[in-house]
């Protein structure tokens, strides 16, 4: 199975979210152990980094971009999925940003907590819970 993983995922686990974490780092694991196909949006990573602005500096920020890299495919914005983008007119940009992503690399699912937020999406949107419950018998 090949995910999209949204941002808000990579965060909960990154910023140690309490509410969150857990199910977001089951997500994380399944990917690490090719349970699951993980990827992100080259997007994702400034975002991450702008996030955490405040936490890093230059050898933190490459310790975690190459944690990221290590379990998930980091997948490239083109020029012509900018565009497309802001031309859907969508109310988050971003969110539709990753919508195209994940159309391009033929993502089974978006695993995301916005699942509102996706529901333009030809991808389905599924929250890290409902993901686990999915597979849950193969962790």
């Amino acid at each position: 199975m090949r995910l999209l993983v949204d941002t808000n995922v990579l965060l909960d686990v990154l910023c140690n979210r309490k509410e969150f974490v857990g199910m977001s780092a089951k997500v994380w694991k399944c990917c690490e152990t090719k349970i699951a196909e993980g990827h992100i949006s080259a997007l994702s990573v400034p975002n991450i980094v702008y996030i955490l602005r405040k936490e890093l500096d230059a050898k933190k920020t490459k310790e975690i971009i190459d944690r990221i890299g290590l379990i998930f495919t980091i997948d490239d914005l083109k020029a012509e999925e900018l565009k497309k983008a802001a031309a859907l007119e969508y109310s988050d940009y971003e969110d539709t940003l990753q919508m195209i992503c994940a159309e391009r690399i033929k993502a089974d699912h978006i695993v995301t907590r916005n699942i509102k937020d996706f529901s333009d999406s030809s991808v389905p949107a599924i929250s890290p819970t409902d993901f686990i419950t999915i597979i849950g018998q193969k962790i």
